[in-house]
């Protein structure tokens, strides 16, 4: 933070302050059949991407070889091709400094919000869910160290519920079907040492969905689980919201070589992983067991399920990846849940468009590198 008294100055006029409101959608649109159960106990098996473009500038260029500065609009032909391609779900993982004002954080940039505002409208146009995530929050991103935590400091917290609210002002008539609010992305650690545990997550989800649905109480509310998005959060279980984990298990495997961790003697990649002192063998069993059936508990309880994020980096050869690959799919479809691929596009990355896998024959796309094989694969189960 800036400063310790910056929500004193600011906020009570920012919060009064109406920002214009999206509304191309009817009533009737967004009314729920009274026999079925509310949407975030039902999510439809929605299925996509991540766009990175409100992603802090220095995160993507060194971690992802996207030449994309940050902050940058998102682009309409991603919706065009994700539609074209059979798929209906984008997350937006964003950075709330892509909208706080230099000088007052409380205000919100007009010009990065109307970035915001016509992807919710290329969402509605080309028949995708947006949810909208704040990856980098207030006093909170995944390994970085903040002064102020969102889990333990009242004014982080405060500018978190301020955003939230803001953007439930911004878009309220927008149906559910349509517009989701991710709110934090993995909540895990304060420091190295410190972990964030389920009260300080609980007390602080509970107070943004409640600064949201006092607003729009009907808007879809998704939180990520604990220990970076992988422990369903039981203390949520009655707070009508749905819940989110990430698969990027095993990390042996997925994050082999990664660009972005400090180097490891990890073993060469193969799937299924049999890694050293005679630990369970990494299969499909291991994964339904790791990921699905924690997570199947926490749905039976009426919470539902989503997998805002996964995938294999680029670096793990393509046999390989397209294996593990297929066995997710296979365990996501059995759960009935949808997914969001990390990315579409850049090298050392988790898509299929200008990845750099030396073992795959790439096809032209529109000027860009896609492997076929990845695609269909994605598109057949």
């Amino acid at each position: 933070m800036r400063r310790r008294s910056f929500l004193k100055a600011g906020i009570a006029g920012a919060m009064a302050a109406r920002l214009p409101e999206i509304t191309n959608a009817s009533p009737a649109d967004s009314a729920e059949q009274s026999s079925s159960p509310p949407l975030y106990q039902r999510l439809p098996r929605w299925r996509g991407f991540n766009l990175r473009e409100k992603l802090d500038s220095k995160l993507i260029g060194r971690n992802y070889g996207d030449p994309m500065p940050g902050n940058q609009p998102f682009r309409e032909q991603d919706f065009e091709w994700t539609a074209e391609w059979g798929f209906d779900f984008v997350r937006l993982p964003m950075d709330y400094h892509c909208w706080a004002g230099p000088d007052d954080p409380c205000q919100l940039d007009e010009k990065t919000l109307k970035d915001i505002d016509k992807a919710v409208e290329w969402g509605s146009q080309y028949g995708i869910h947006v949810s909208l995530n704040m990856h980098h929050a207030p006093g909170y991103r995944v390994e970085v160290v903040h002064e102020e935590s969102l889990w333990t400091h009242e004014e982080p917290q405060k500018l978190f519920n301020h955003y939230w609210a803001e953007f439930a002002r911004r878009y309220r008539g927008i149906p559910a079907e349509r517009l989701s609010f991710n709110l934090v992305n993995e909540p895990a650690r304060i420091t190295p040492t410190k972990y964030i545990t389920q009260e300080m997550c609980a007390k602080v989800c509970l107070q943004a969905i409640e600064a949201i649905h006092k607003i729009d109480p009907d808007r879809l509310v998704i939180a990520d689980g604990l220990n970076w998005a992988k422990a369903p959060l039981l203390r949520l279980v009655d707070a009508r919201a749905a819940q989110s984990t990430h698969w990027y298990e095993p990390r042996h495997l997925t994050h082999y070589n990664a660009p972005f961790l400090p180097k490891r003697n990890w073993p060469e990649p193969v799937w299924p992983l049999q890694l050293s002192g005679g630990r369970r063998l990494r299969d499909k069993d291991w994964l339904r067991d790791t990921l699905v059936k924690p997570w199947k508990k926490l749905q039976s309880q009426g919470v539902g399920v989503h997998v805002g994020e996964w995938g294999i980096l680029d670096t793990v050869p393509h046999k390989i990846a397209l294996g593990w690959t297929r066995d997710c799919l296979e365990l996501l479809k059995e759960a009935g849940w949808g997914w969001a691929l990390w990315n579409i596009r850049g090298e050392r990355g988790y898509g299929f468009l200008d990845t750099r896998r030396e073992d795959v024959k790439y096809e032209d796309f529109h000027g860009h590198r896609l492997d076929r094989k990845m695609l269909e694969l994605l598109q057949e189960i």
